[in-house]
């Protein structure tokens, strides 16, 4: 059996321009280093990072010891989750981008 042959444009046709490959053919409006949904990605990637790390480390603590390691996750949990929300949500501000918003 043959392989099957590569489908190319017709001759004559214009090369197609990509806005990826050629920033002089952006419109004025199209950011392309932008994040569309205006929140720094790597901020997501470190919220999801550390709240799995926290939640494991709660567990942990919560189902191994006796009351008082069971008091000391409560109180981790009480005062760890406000101040990774509080420094996530200063490091989201940081980094978002001011001169392209999301829209």
């Amino acid at each position: 059996m043959a392989p099957e042959p590569f489908l190319r444009p017709p001759e004559g046709s214009p090369e197609p321009h990509s806005p990826v490959r050629d920033d002089s053919k952006l419109a004025p409006t199209e950011d392309l280093d932008r994040e569309p949904d205006g929140v720094p990605h790597g901020v997501v990637g470190l919220t999801a990072l550390f709240s799995v790390m926290l939640a494991m480390l709660v567990a942990f603590m919560f189902l191994s010891g006796g009351w008082v390691t069971r008091a000391a996750a409560i109180l981790l949990a009480l005062i760890a989750i406000p101040m990774l929300v509080s420094m996530l949500r200063s490091k989201a501000e940081r980094d978002r981008d001011h001169v392209h918003p999301s829209r």
